[in-house]
C-alpha cells in the first residue's frame, strides 16, 4: 500500500473530515495517531486497523511538543502531519468581540503553526510532509465566518512559505475542501431537504464525503506527490456556479 510503514498524526482526527483522513491513511497502510481535546465517540478504524488517540490542546505549545515526542518514542519516526483541527461558529463580525474572533484565529492558524514547528525536526529526519487542511472560505468572502476565512487564507500562505523554507527535506501542501457531508452537516445546511438543495449548487451534484478528502490527503503524503510542494489542491466538486449566470437574461427565452 502507498503508505506502508509510515507514521502519521492527524489533528482533529476523531470525527468528521479528520476521521475520514485518518481512515484513508489506515487503509493506505500507515500507522495513525489522531489527537483532539476529547476522545472519539468510537474508535477510528479502517481495513482492520485502528488509530491511536492522544489527548492534546493544540493551543498549548508545550503539550503539542510532548505529543510528537511521544509519537516518535512509540513508533520510531514521524512521516506525516495532517493539520486538520479547526472550525468556527457562525458569528457576524459586529456580533462578536475581538477576543472571540481572535480565538478563531488561534485555533485555525496559530495552532497549525505550533504543530508544524513541533513536528519539524521529526519530519525533516524522515523527509516527510505536512498536509494543511484549508477551506474555500479562505479563497472567497466568508460572511458570518470572517475570522475563519481570514485564518484559512493565512494558512494557505503559511504553507507556501513553509514549503520554500523547508525544502527539500519537508514537503508542505494544502487541501482546500468545499462543503463536506459530515455528522454536523445539518447544523450548517438544515434538514435533508436543505442539504440536498445545497448539494445541487455544486457542479458535481453532491457534497464531498470525508473519504474524498482522505484520498486526496493520502495522495499528497505519498511518493506519487514527491515533486509537489507549496501547492493548494481544491477538493470542492467544481466549486460554485456563479450567481450571475442564473440572474442574467441573455440567451434565455422570454
Amino acid at each position: 500500500m502507498e503508505l506502508d510503514g509510515r507514521v502519521a498524526v492527524v489533528t482533529g482526527g476523531t470525527r468528521g473530515v479528520g476521521a475520514g483522513i485518518a481512515r484513508a491513511f489506515l487503509a493506505a497502510g500507515a500507522h495513525v495517531v489522531v489527537c483532539a481535546r476529547r476522545p472519539p465517540p468510537e474508535p477510528v478504524e479502517a481495513a482492520g486497523r485502528r488509530a491511536g488517540y492522544h489527548a492534546v490542546d493544540l493551543r498549548e505549545p508545550a503539550a503539542v511538543r510532548s505529543l510528537f515526542t511521544d509519537v516518535v518514542a512509540a513508533h520510531g519516526r514521524l512521516d506525516v502531519l495532517v493539520s486538520n483541527a479547526g472550525g468556527t461558529p457562525y458569528r457576524p463580525l459586529a456580533e462578536g468581540t475581538a477576543e472571540r474572533h481572535a480565538r478563531v484565529l488561534e485555533l485555525n492558524l496559530l495552532a497549525p503553526l505550533t504543530a508544524s514547528l513541533a513536528a519539524y525536526e521529526h519530519l525533516r529526519a524522515a523527509r516527510g510532509s505536512v498536509v494543511m487542511v484549508g477551506s474555500v472560505s479562505g479563497t472567497r468572502p466568508s460572511p458570518g465566518t470572517a475570522a475563519y476565512g481570514a485564518a484559512k487564507a493565512g494558512l494557505d500562505n503559511l504553507a507556501r512559505s513553509m514549503a520554500v523554507e523547508w525544502a527539500p527535506e519537508v514537503r508542505v501542501n494544502t487541501l482546500v475542501p468545499g462543503m463536506v457531508r459530515t455528522e454536523s452537516a445539518h447544523r450548517h445546511y438544515g434538514d435533508d431537504a436543505g442539504v440536498a438543495a445545497v448539494a445541487r449548487t455544486v457542479p458535481l451534484g453532491r457534497l464531498a464525503e470525508p473519504s474524498d478528502l482522505g484520498d486526496a490527503a493520502v495522495f499528497l503524503a505519498s511518493d506519487r506527490a514527491a515533486y509537489i510542494t507549496g501547492a493548494s489542491l481544491l477538493v470542492h466538486g467544481g466549486g460554485e456556479r456563479p450567481a450571475f449566470l442564473d440572474a442574467a437574461t441573455a440567451n434565455k427565452e422570454v
